[in-house]
């Protein structure tokens, strides 16, 4: 298996000032594989997306994308990702079709006019495609951010908690478009934090809990239910192999 690693983090730290966010974490994503990120608010969830995604740098430790060191990449690496964060990385001022434009240009994606019709399609946006960002519900945005993360292709995709502050509705409908990301016809490498842990239990195939800056406990997503799901993410948390 090792040798479909498409990315790898190796004893990754990441401190602020005395501050130790992240304390040696290792983690490995397949190609094709979906990794729900499970953890405490300050586990060290987003920092480490941030440090996977290339917009923060580690402390110590290394991290390879398709086998290269980030530290050795150029600026095109980040080609190989789709980053969906708290951040939506969409202008206000721009309607839904011109930050595609935008975005689609910056990546030299072929057939652009065709792939910017078909990710609003996707995404459910088509007859909205000409409205300013600004105008758009948070769920919209966010499905929107989902166009503009996949708009290139990219390989593996980075959800941070893609359905924070969205109604049922609006989560249900992401939901769908992830699951047709990570299992249609072009499937995708995910790693996806979230706090809803039967959502993240039935997207994924492998469960990872971080905590106090630590990997402590995994699963396949096969050996867990619903119903016993909680009890092993609070063992985790609450592991006695936590130090401080």
């Amino acid at each position: 298996m090792a040798d479909n690693v498409i990315l790898r983090a190796t004893k990754v730290t990441k401190s602020f000032g005395h501050f130790a966010v992240l304390k040696g974490v290792d983690l490995e994503l397949q190609q094709g594989e979906f990794i729900t990120l499970l953890g405490p608010n300050g586990a060290g969830k987003t920092t480490l997306l941030r440090i996977l995604a290339t917009l923060a740098k580690p402390t110590s430790g290394a991290i390879e994308l398709a086998g290269i060191p980030l530290k050795d990449a150029k600026a095109s690496i980040r080609g190989l990702l789709g980053v969906i964060s708290h951040q939506t990385f969409l202008y206000e001022d721009l309607t839904a079709r011109e930050n595609l434009v935008f975005y689609g240009q910056l990546y030299q994606v072929a057939h652009l006019t065709e792939r910017v019709n078909e990710l609003l399609a996707r995404v459910g946006l088509e007859r909205r495609a000409n409205d300013r960002v600004r105008n758009f519900s948070r769920g919209m945005q966010q499905r929107l951010s989902i166009a503009r993360a996949i708009l290139h292709n990219p390989p593996v995709l980075l959800l941070d908690e893609p359905d924070t502050g969205l109604d049922r509705q609006a989560a249900d409908m992401l939901q769908n478009v992830i699951r047709e990301l990570a299992t249609g016809g072009e499937p995708r490498s995910i790693i996806m934090t979230t706090h809803n842990l039967e959502r993240g239990l039935a997207m994924c195939d492998r469960l990872v809990v971080l905590a106090g800056g630590r990997m402590v406990r995994e699963a396949q997503a096969r050996d867990l239910t619903p119903e016993n799901l909680q009890n092993w993410y609070y063992e985790a948390v609450n592991s006695r192999n936590l130090k401080p």
